[in-house]
């Protein structure tokens, strides 16, 4: 295995002012210790916010023009260092190669779409009796982004582009297992010229960091991505405050197959719609509801499919699988898969490192733990339908609406049961979830707000309304 980049020293954190508490990171398929890194306090969290709110005030100052001149050489800085960032991905969060250079280069396109959206954050002008009326996009001022462990480097940038291209400051998170990529994209930020404390980064525990970046007063949004249960104390928290908060939580996603489907193409797809990075994806499509006509048809093609997967070192360009993320999680995905439950089972290495191999259950009550609950791991069930009805209940059969899939050469079935499916993100034909110029979100316990896509530098400002009166008199009764 190529060896990982050193990592840099964190340019946010002085390791002469920090506690001793420091973070160590593992390189999940090998189980190697890469770095440590220094822990943020609430000391820190207080000195960054300040330094933040120093720093946005000058940000917002700047043209438009300006800012987005920035944020575009911010993102040719990530394009000219995309496999640097790419092998910090695989060493510390085990993506396979291919995946962590698109995320690398994910990053950049992000920076590049919301930097064409600085110029274009325009209110309006709305008609009204006595004089103009017009509304202004205003920038919120310290914006707190809590990434996850998952995908570290895109989603730190779903939140960070559209809040610095909408004139805020960005302090930034990361999970304590994955923060070498947050620092060096930080790191990035000041090489390409944007503006010292600006992105700032903060490594740290989530009960300590995490904490006192959603109660610090002078934050005024914060954008958390991971447990719905961790999710649901970031709003309480938040809501003590009247903070903004948005939240891209967990998934228990249906991949719904009809019996009219191209039932080739929907097996052939079906094992990377939930093994992608392990399984490690709250959009993964874990519910593989299959009409019963074609169950069985069906799970003869998946299972060679699921036996094909090829699980190994992540930086090797053939491999499809790399390793979970920590020795607990893959005590967890355990927990939900005893020895003697039927399926379909693809391989693993054994050793050192977190591997857990590809599996498909049948057989399962479809109230049972692993057919309703978010496993995180390589693991899905297949549950049969009898008719568009059925397959809605089962897809419907969870706490959680992220994404999902629909198989159907049926258009108006499409369009019904599209409409039906209690999901923000569905695809048909297809398991494509996320693009940047697409909105991203979740129904239920899956969230709360909407990421991404056209509008998503307006979810990082206050609008502001201003009447100017033409003097004459208004018929618009009393001041309020």
């Amino acid at each position: 295995m190529t060896p990982a980049p050193p990592p840099s020293t964190p340019h946010t954190l002085d390791p002469d002012t920090l506690g001793p508490d420091t973070l160590q990171v593992l390189d999940p398929a090998t189980e190697r210790v890469l770095a440590t890194v220094p822990a943020a306090t609430a000391a820190d969290v207080h000195t960054a916010v300040v330094r933040a709110t120093r720093a946005q005030a000058r940000w917002a100052a700047l043209a438009p023009g300006d800012r987005a001149r920035l944020l575009r050489r911010f993102a040719a800085a990530v394009d000219a260092r995309t496999e640097e960032l790419a092998l910090l991905e695989v060493h510390e969060a085990g993506h396979v190669i291919g995946n962590a250079r698109w995320e690398a280069g994910n990053v950049r396109d992000l920076l590049d779409y919301a930097a064409g959206g600085v110029e274009r954050l325009t209110g309006r002008q709305i008609p009204v009796a006595g004089g103009l009326d017009i509304t202004l996009l205003e920038p919120l001022g310290v914006v707190g982004v809590i990434a996850p462990w998952n995908f570290p480097l895109p989603i730190a940038a779903w939140g960070t582009a559209p809040a610095l291209a909408a004139g805020n400051a960005v302090i930034l998170k990361p999970a304590e297992t994955t923060p070498l990529t947050a620092l060096r994209l930080a790191e990035i930020a000041l090489e390409a010229g944007l503006p010292e404390h600006l992105l700032q980064v903060l490594p740290g525990r989530g009960p300590v960091a995490g904490n006192a970046l959603v109660e610090h007063p002078g934050v005024a949004k914060i954008v958390f991505t991971g447990s719905a249960a961790v999710g649901r104390q970031v709003l309480a928290k938040g809501a003590a405050l009247l903070k903004r908060v948005t939240l891209e939580l967990g998934g228990k996603s249906p991949n719904i197959v009809f019996a009219d489907a191209d039932l080739e193409a929907a097996a052939a797809a079906t094992p990377m719609s939930f093994l992608d990075n392990s399984g490690q994806d709250c959009c993964a499509r874990t519910r593989i509801l299959v009409q019963r006509p074609v169950y069985d048809r069906f799970l003869d093609l998946l299972t060679p499919a699921i036996e094909s997967v090829v699980v190994g070192d992540p930086a090797d360009p053939g491999t499809d699988m790399g390793p979970l993320i920590s020795r607990a999680q893959l005590d967890r995905v355990r927990s939900y898969v005893g020895p003697n439950l039927p399926g379909i089972r693809g391989k693993a290495p054994e050793g050192p490192g977190f591997w857990f191999p590809p599996t498909v259950l049948t057989g399962v009550d479809p109230t049972a733990r692993v057919a309703v609950e978010e496993v995180f791991g390589p693991v899905a069930v297949v549950l049969p339908f009898d008719d568009e009805a059925d397959a809605i209940r089962l897809a419907n059969a969870t706490e959680y609406g992220l994404s999902g899939s629909i198989w159907t050469r049926d258009v108006g079935r499409a369009l019904r049961v599209s409409q039906a499916v209690r999901a923000g993100n569905l695809s048909v034909n297809s398991h494509s979830s996320v693009r940047y110029w697409t909105p991203f979100g979740g129904f239920k316990q899956s969230g709360l707000g909407r990421e991404l896509g056209p509008d998503a530098l307006t979810a990082f400002t206050e609008t502001k309304n201003v009447f100017i009166s033409d003097s004459r008199t208004s018929t618009e009764g009393p001041a309020q």
